[in-house]
């Protein structure tokens, strides 16, 4: 039956519960069945936003002659039938498990029916109720690590993630995932891929472009792939699974240190420079193609502790010398993201020699996505090179911030972390790759 307000239906729709099913007819035709949710800030005036069951939000404008009927609540994630926690039992109860290390990001978290919005999901059962799909081949255990935006991550967050990856390991399991947000995924990768060793199993970072509120989200899919990948026991290094393409099925397999976000919103936004991916999932089927680093005996240990008196410092025109020497001023090292082949305006070489002077490695990589970083095909580089400067060939900027706090909690002698920077440690740098489109 229609409900409409005698005088204004706009004064019974607004008070109507956060969640409350409606279908409501807005008098000029359209029809609109879903979830009423909390107004946005910027909405118009009389603007009633509905969640539809399609996942999308809708906005509509409250006339006089809009009616509407009142649903039963559409059933949420909480209604479906928990899944056993691993401890337990259930059907994989013999087996080995992989183990979940939840930080936060898109990919952890769903709509919030009383509100509408987006929340995380912290506890066991509450992910797996999310993600059904995540236990079918095997036990998982879920370990709430963080509950925090990518770009909030801090070098001592990658610290305590080694320690929950050397913990989880050590209790048995056979493979971590590690779901996070994109934005700063390549740099947590990186990073773990210097500070966990001996791994015996995978250890995945996987992400999700999209949220749970649009019908394109990639969470459950990207995390199934994940997973499927950690219990592959080929494996022994930290790697990033996310869609190859625009297929719903294949999932690239890149390694940590050579992954790069290459777009804002695309859900195969992840790519390899420098190197090639290392495998893909197709149907939930791990193919290798690349050079996979083999599973350790282990046991898996952390290289603790970090030092994060690092910096990265990318360069621009009309970079001031005098700004670049007091960002370098407190660091012990610093990552110049430099022009082409690895250049910098030579106005800022007397800062340089100082800097490596005193102790400070300067370290040099490109802007470029692809190629080496080179000083000996200009004079620039030359320059640069005679000044101090430390060339790390293809490295990442990212790669190289990260491999540079790894180094320093290493070592106080700066002639120590110039060889660790110099030298291939986890498959980062193992010689000259081609760039994209040139023969390999």
């Amino acid at each position: 039956m229609s409900v409409r307000d005698a005088v204004d239906p706009w004064e019974a729709l607004r008070g109507l519960p956060m969640g409350q099913r409606i279908e409501l007819s807005d008098g000029r035709g359209g029809v609109f069945v879903g979830s009423v949710v909390p107004r946005h800030e910027l909405s118009g005036e009389r603007i009633l936003i509905l969640k539809l069951e399609s996942g999308y939000n809708v906005g509509v404008r409250i006339g006089a002659e809009a009616s509407y009927r009142l649903l039963e609540p559409t059933p949420t994630p909480e209604r479906r039938a928990e899944p056993r926690s691993p401890a337990e039992g259930g059907p994989h109860a013999a087996g080995r498990w992989i183990t979940l290390l939840a930080t936060g990001g898109t990919i952890a978290s769903r709509i919030d029916y009383e509100t509408g919005g987006v929340r995380p999901v912290r506890e066991e059962r509450e992910i797996l109720a999310f993600y059904p799909d995540l236990g079918k081949s095997g036990r998982v255990r879920i370990v709430p690590v963080f509950d925090r935006l990518s770009e909030d991550f801090v070098p001592a967050d990658w610290a305590t993630l080694a320690e929950k990856v050397v913990d989880a390991f050590r209790d048995g399991a056979e493979g971590i995932v590690i779901p996070h947000g994109t934005d700063t995924l390549g740099f947590t990768a990186a990073a773990l891929s210097f500070l966990v060793r001996d791994l015996p199993g995978p250890v995945v970072l996987v992400g999700a472009q999209r949220s749970p509120d649009r019908p394109s989200s990639d969470g459950s899919s990207n995390l199934a792939a994940a997973a499927a990948v950690a219990r592959d026991r080929r494996i022994g290094e930290v790697v990033v699974v996310m869609h190859a393409g625009l297929s719903d099925t294949r999932f690239a397999i890149h390694r940590g240190t050579w992954v790069r976000k290459m777009h804002s919103s695309r859900r195969d936004a992840f790519e390899s420079r420098n190197g090639p991916v290392l495998g893909e999932v197709e149907n939930g089927e791990v193919h290798l193609s690349g050079p996979v680093r083999s599973a350790a005996a282990g046991p898996a240990r952390a290289e603790l502790p970090l030092d994060d008196r690092a910096g990265l410092l990318w360069f621009y025109p009309g970079l001031d010398p005098h700004r670049a020497e007091e960002f370098v001023r407190p660091l012990r090292g610093v990552i110049l993201a430099g022009t082409g082949l690895g250049h910098v305006a030579l106005r800022h070489l007397g800062w340089i020699r100082a800097a490596t002077v005193r102790g400070i490695l300067v370290g040099m990589t490109t802007q470029c996505l692809a190629g080496d970083s080179d000083p000996y095909v200009y004079a620039t580089g030359r320059d640069l090179l005679r000044a101090g400067v430390l060339y790390l060939g293809d490295l990442l900027p990212e790669t190289a911030y990260a491999k540079l706090v790894w180094a320093l909690g290493r070592s106080n002698d700066p002639a120590e972390v110039t060889r660790l920077m110099r030298e291939d440690q986890v498959g980062e740098s193992p010689g000259r790759h081609p760039a994209r489109g040139e023969p390999a």
